[in-house]
């Protein structure tokens, strides 16, 4: 892993629902240190995600993503990626130099999650669309994963815990 002046503490990817942003925040917060959701970076410049889909399609989208990836990765703290991003082979690249969590969630546990949620890509298929995704995307996800942790039927709290733990463990104060 590169300094941590030129790479975050921990960057968490994993599927829709999973909970990134929350154990992210949590993650930070204990640590004092910022923590950073590119889906939200992207928000705030671009305007919501299912709106940019809609009126400029995912290609454009995937391109907003890349920039805010690369800015994210260049700062410090804790970094929750969107759920799609590492299917960028750049991002996958990235990841490398990384220490990276997995956040991942069962299809049972994650139903009520993204239930009425505005997931562009989960909009018309539900629990079915978010099991495609994960069998398209979890191959990836297990290749740039450093550590997995399970949300299923866990507080987000006991998960932070569990990678605070791990951080710890890795040096990380």
């Amino acid at each position: 892993m590169e300094s941590e002046a030129t790479a975050p503490l921990l960057v968490l990817i994993g599927p829709p629902g999973a909970g990134k942003t929350k154990v992210g925040r949590r993650v930070a917060r204990a640590l004092g240190v910022p923590f950073t959701d590119t889906d939200k970076c992207i928000v705030a410049e671009h305007g919501r995600i299912a709106d940019i889909f809609a009126e400029h399609g995912e290609p454009y989208f995937r391109a907003l993503e890349r920039e805010q990836v690369t800015a994210a990765l260049t700062g410090e703290g804790i970094v929750a990626l969107g759920g799609g991003a590492i299917l960028d082979p750049r991002t996958q690249a990235d990841l490398h130099e990384c220490r990276v969590a997995l956040v991942m969630v069962d299809a049972d546990a994650v139903g009520e999650r993204i239930e009425g949620a505005k997931r562009p890509l989960l909009a018309s298929g539900g629990v079915a669309a978010w099991k495609a995704l994960v069998e398209q995307r979890l191959p990836i996800y297990e290749a740039l994963a450093s550590r997995t942790f399970d949300s299923s039927r866990r507080p987000m709290q006991a998960v932070a815990d569990d990678v605070l733990r791990w951080l710890r463990e890795e040096g990380v104060r």
